[in-house]
């Protein structure tokens, strides 16, 4: 089992800067690394404050001057903001910058918010097919001289400049329906899942849906599959420290629930979180329920749950620190993870 840090900068109101929640995110880095973790990821989101992430690249191309050995995870590209020279030249650079340590991630989106701004009002549900076209050309782009002709993008030769230090940048798709698990397979990438608020028994469907893929083509290896959690660790000596996380993941599912119904128009970039009223009966937000479904709980406890997922298939545990709660909260948590869960997987 391996450990990724998943991290953006988050910012709730405007108390906090934004240059402060960058060294705040290289101390969580830098802390991830000297405890072993293989990679940092970090996304890609527009115009929102909770998760502050226009582009992966420059985050991670800066990260790389501030490690040494942590992988660095674009954690998601999303395709149908990117043209396939672009995404293959950024890519290349970052992977020249950090002497070979990037990791790509490639998703559809899922935010209508961002559609409506970057490509024209698009439903993001039609995002897959660029994600299809996308991810071959920029592997054609690095390999020489490639011209396309495809449904979405066009142009005459090109190539990528520069060209990755890596022979093959590690491609990752973030997959939820079967069709994608099938496109990864079928391609040769890794698979990245998200349960979001379900619980365990998501992560055993999700890489159910893994092995009917592998299945379906013979042949095919099994691919490597990441599992990102929202995850918080407290002291056993402390029986009732998982409150205060399950209702800081509470606030941020109910603000992404707020930027998902995109029913708002945001100020200066914050939107408020959905009201608690809202989802009176839905168990998923309940305290309780949070806890059992992100990997809230002290050590031994979240140990033991990622143990199960590694008997289900799961070869890279993501750690979602992305949670609302302050940096100092975050920062004991991780070195706490570090120092009790971290060793059981050695």
């Amino acid at each position: 089992m391996r450990f990724s840090l998943f991290a953006h900068m988050e910012r709730w109101d405007a108390t906090v800067g934004h240059r402060e929640l960058m060294e705040n995110l290289v101390e969580l880095v830098q802390l991830a690394e000297k405890g072993g973790f293989s990679t940092v990821w970090t996304g890609e989101h527009h115009a929102m404050e909770y998760t502050v992430s226009p582009s992966p690249m420059p985050v991670l191309a800066y990260l790389a001057a501030k490690t040494e050995t942590i992988r660095l995870g674009a954690g998601t590209l999303i395709a149908p903001f990117w043209n396939p020279i672009r995404a293959a030249g950024e890519s290349a650079l970052v992977d020249v910058i950090s002497n070979g340590r990037l990791e790509l991630g490639i998703a559809r989106g899922a935010y209508q918010f961002e559609f409506d701004r970057l490509a024209g009002g698009m439903p993001a549900a039609e995002g897959g097919k660029h994600l299809r076209e996308l991810l071959p050309a920029m592997q054609a782009l690095w390999q020489g001289d490639y011209a396309h002709e495809g449904e979405i993008w066009q142009f005459p030769t090109s190539t990528s400049v520069p060209k990755p230090v890596q022979e093959q940048i590690p491609i990752w798709v973030a997959a939820r329906s079967p069709e994608s698990h099938e496109f990864a397979v079928e391609n040769g990438y890794k698979i990245m899942v998200t349960p979001l608020m379900k619980d365990d028994a998501e992560v055993a469907d999700l890489t159910e849906k893994t092995r009917d893929a592998v299945a379906k083509f013979p042949g095919a290896e099994k691919p490597e599959i990441m599992c990102l959690r929202h995850t918080h660790v407290h002291s056993a000596d402390d029986p009732e420290g998982w409150r205060d996380a399950a209702a800081a993941v509470n606030r941020y599912y109910r603000t992404f629930d707020a930027w998902a119904g995109n029913r708002t128009t945001p100020t200066d970039g914050f939107l408020e979180p959905s009201p608690e009223e809202k989802f009176a009966g839905r168990a998923e937000f309940e305290p309780e329920s949070l806890h059992r479904s992100a990997m809230i709980g002290t050590p031994d406890e979240v140990i033991e749950r990622i143990k199960h997922y590694q008997e289900l298939g799961v070869d890279e545990f993501g750690y979602w620190i992305d949670n609302s709660m302050t940096h100092e909260q975050k920062k004991a948590s991780l070195e706490l993870f570090v120092e009790e869960v971290v060793p059981a997987f050695a």
